[in-house]
């Protein structure tokens, strides 16, 4: 989205937190380096000489895959908390009932689709063994700009027959050529302001798709058997992952 940029407004007193590198296992290094070269090449991360620097991590996902995150508990700690409301799932799934097509839509790296404003990319800068780099787009874990960006592309439909949680997207609809309608409307807003879906994780069209770990079906709205049940997902705070 050309016309929104994230912005980090900081504390009158704070202090630039830098700190030495975690240590990382031989596997954990060989894919940083390889992430790193990867969001070189998209330009998503540029060489920094910021006093700012967080130090890297990973979290290793389901699959056995490695997930490249940023401690950036130090840069938190003097930023000014941003009040900018999130949605209800309570709101969300009333208003679901009588649907019976619903479309996940996942946009491609949604978070790296808004630029970080110049000014403030030095404060994103974080080290590693590989060099000391900064982002020039927004990273998993500032949440709310990519919210805000979503609500006002959205906004005249938002909760008619779609509805956005940070990067997933809802599309919900009672007849399946309404649905297409629907459809057709949100994926040409997302293409007008330059975001793109990634194909690989959208459903479309079903009778039922998982939406931030609870299933919402035209039966309404239950819990995967397989998985535990417990309180419905928060945006992360501390950590920010690529």
């Amino acid at each position: 989205m050309r016309d929104v940029e994230h912005s980090i407004q900081l504390v009158p007193d704070y202090r630039v937190h830098h700190q030495t590198p975690y240590r990382l296992s031989i596997p954990e290094a060989t894919e940083l380096k390889r992430q790193l070269e990867e969001l070189l090449r998209l330009g998503f991360i540029k060489p920094s000489n910021s006093p700012w620097g967080a130090p890297v991590l990973f979290a290793h996902k389901a699959d056995g895959t490695l997930r490249l995150c940023i401690d950036y508990r130090g840069l938190n700690r003097y930023t000014v908390k941003n009040s900018y409301p999130m949605p209800r799932f309570d709101e969300l799934f009333d208003r679901l009932a009588g649907n019976r097509f619903f479309t996940k839509i996942d946009p491609r790296s949604g978070y790296h689709q808004i630029r970080v404003a110049a000014a403030v990319q030095p404060k994103t800068a974080f080290r590693s063994r590989f060099g000391h780099y900064e982002f020039t787009v927004r990273s998993f874990g500032f949440t709310t700009t990519f919210q805000r960006a979503m609500n006002d592309i959205f906004r005249d439909i938002l909760e008619q027959y779609v509805f956005v949680y940070l990067d997933d997207i809802l599309v919900y609809s009672r007849t399946l050529e309404e649905h297409l309608r629907h459809l057709r409307d949100v994926l040409d807003r997302l293409h007008k302001h330059g975001f793109y879906a990634k194909l690989s994780k959208c459903h479309f069209a079903q009778h039922k798709v998982d939406f931030l770990g609870p299933y919402v079906a035209d039966q309404g709205l239950h819990m995967d058997d397989a998985k535990i049940t417990g309180p419905l997902p928060h945006p992360p705070s501390s950590f920010a992952a690529s």
